[in-house]
């Protein structure tokens, strides 16, 4: 389950709940309660996740592959790319409206 996931990866950040609020430009309310599972966090959020810390959203919602991704310098168009694939994911998956 992503909840888990995401105080996994906050965990290994090595940041409090505060902290990994502050860092995606999210409240500290709706990042502890997508980390208790309570709420389904936001495609800004995720997108967040993805451009600042590298984290594979396809391990995150399908447990498919490893945590993090390397993030290349410069890759413009391979970040447009994810973010339309996790985009695509997460409207398939319910989490996103299409």
């Amino acid at each position: 389950m992503y909840s888990k996931k995401l105080k996994d990866i906050r965990k290994k950040l090595g940041f409090s709940q505060e902290e990994m609020a502050f860092k995606t430009d999210t409240s500290y309310r709706a990042y502890s309660s997508y980390e208790r599972g309570d709420r389904k966090p936001s495609f800004e959020f995720l997108q967040k996740l993805v451009e600042e810390f590298g984290v594979n959203l396809n391990w995150l919602i399908a447990d498919n592959g490893i945590p993090f991704i390397e993030k290349e310098k410069n890759s413009e168009n391979l970040k447009t790319d994810i973010l339309k694939e996790v985009r695509k994911m997460l409207e398939n998956e319910g989490i996103l409206k299409k």
